[in-house]
């Protein structure tokens, strides 16, 4: 089906009068931004529609990047906004804390219907990094109900990103993360990670080699013991550590290890989810079913803050018994299913639904995986991976500057008018799903031109 997005304004309006200048910076503390480098040369995003960004002083960018990896069915929906709108008019605020709203249920009922397998129930939360931690809590909460108590480890994998609390980022694998926070939780371990770039260097989908890393797992069971051990968490695709796909049977693997040893086995599909892989979540692409799953970002189209958990019927009902008085989990957020964030989440379902937005992001991802391939022979250039509409492509790191060459890739880029991201030095693409096939073609075109003229 081919739908021609509604949008809710066009570029042709005056920028706003409230625009920010330079020195109007200082109060802000931007996160994961090296702060006193941006206030010297700002990137301010004034408006967007579409597949693009605008700019303060009126540039247009081609988003590259989804916002971050999140607007997966374009900016400014009319839909979803018209939705907000309506929905803040209404009711702008109820507390999920012995109380609720008509849409949490309403939204929970559709998510389970998405939802894989007998994925029944859903706990709402406001971020990924809080799905995370919510998971993290149940896995462990799970065990205590049917008197694993001594099950407290959690294992999470090297380069792994789940967030920035304190439970994602003791299972997540990303030192730099880590370095300023040394009080992390201690009954975690940590899984390699999939990357083998001597043996699936310029893979295209799936690599071939690497399924054996699951094992290490085995090898984590014997040395806590496998009674010891509530959950392991992974991405499906690693994103945020610059897109790391799963080798073929290495999932599969997992969650084979898992089922032997009682073992929870939550998928991270924060980034995953909502057709970036060409299907509704990771799970539904690979076949395989974890027991809970973490989703946020294109939840709501990243229109209002909201993320959620997917649990197991099972796992839900352990914890449903005692007296009907009781509070079954002590675990909860002030903004838990909010008004505004059900409305957008709605809206964005009813939109992947009717515009077949998952559909058409899995019969464009051909032509994604063919463009991004064009980069292979670049110099500099010593990988490129893809899966569905993420492609990682990792720049060789110059002597004692690491990060410094995808930085001046990303930055090439912007001045031409194209948004990626950068990790280290591998340059992220994951643009929003409606991007067409001409866009594609800019989106690396572009991108080629700004690593050749990099040195």
């Amino acid at each position: 089906m081919s739908v021609v997005p509604k949008l809710v304004h066009t570029f042709s309006e005056t920028p706003s009068s409230e625009a920010v200048a330079p020195n109007d910076l200082d109060a802000y503390w931007l996160p994961f931004t090296a702060n006193r480098q941006f206030k010297r040369a700002p990137r301010l995003l004034q408006a967007a529609e579409g597949m693009y960004y605008r700019t303060t002083d009126g540039r247009r960018l081609l988003d590259g990047s989804a916002g971050l990896w999140a607007v997966n069915a374009g900016h400014c929906r009319r839909q979803i906004v018209e939705a907000v709108q309506r929905q803040v008019a209404e009711l702008d605020y109820a507390t999920a804390f012995q109380m609720s709203h008509p849409k949490t249920f309403l939204l929970a009922s559709r998510l389970r219907e998405l939802l894989p397998g007998d994925m029944d129930h859903v706990f709402f939360t406001n971020s990924g990094s809080e799905s995370v931690d919510t998971a993290l809590k149940i896995a462990l909460a799970y065990h205590q109900a049917r008197g694993d108590t001594e099950r407290t480890i959690l294992v999470g994998r090297q380069r792994g990103y789940h967030g920035v609390n304190f439970g994602g980022l003791s299972v997540g694998g990303i030192a730099a993360n880590q370095r300023q926070f040394p009080n992390l939780l201690t009954a975690v371990d940590h899984l390699p990670d999939t990357h083998l770039p001597d043996r699936n260097a310029f893979s295209r989908g799936q690599p071939e080699h690497g399924a054996e890393r699951a094992d290490a797992l085995l090898e984590i069971i014997g040395r806590h013991g496998a009674e010891r051990i509530a959950a392991v968490i992974v991405e499906p695709v690693a994103g945020s550590t610059g897109v790391l796909v799963p080798p073929i049977g290495y999932l599969e693997r997992l969650r084979a290890h898992c089922d032997d040893h009682g073992i929870l086995l939550i998928f991270d599909e924060v980034i995953c989810g909502f057709g970036r892989l060409g299907a509704a979540f990771a799970a539904d692409r690979f076949g395989i079913q974890p027991d809970l799953m973490t989703i946020a970002k294109g939840l709501t189209n990243a229109t209002v803050p909201m993320g959620a958990v997917g649990v197991r019927k099972p796992i839900h009902d352990a914890l449903m018994t005692g007296p009907e008085s009781i509070i079954e989990l002590f675990h909860g957020y002030t903004y838990s299913g909010h008004p505004l964030a059900c409305a957008a989440a709605l809206a964005t379902l009813d939109l992947y639904r009717d515009e077949e937005i998952f559909e058409g992001a899995a019969a464009k991802a051909p032509l994604f995986e063919e463009a991004a391939h064009t980069l292979d022979s670049l110099e500099h250039v010593v990988d490129v991976r893809n899966l569905g509409f993420m492609v990682g492509v990792e720049l060789q790191s110059r002597e004692g500057a690491p990060g410094e060459r995808a930085r001046e890739v990303f930055m090439r880029c912007y001045e031409a008018g194209v948004l990626v991201r950068y990790t280290q030095d591998t340059i992220a693409v994951s643009p929003p799903l409606i991007i067409s096939g001409a866009e594609i073609e800019l989106l690396f075109a572009t991108l080629r031109s700004a690593i050749e003229a990099t040195d």
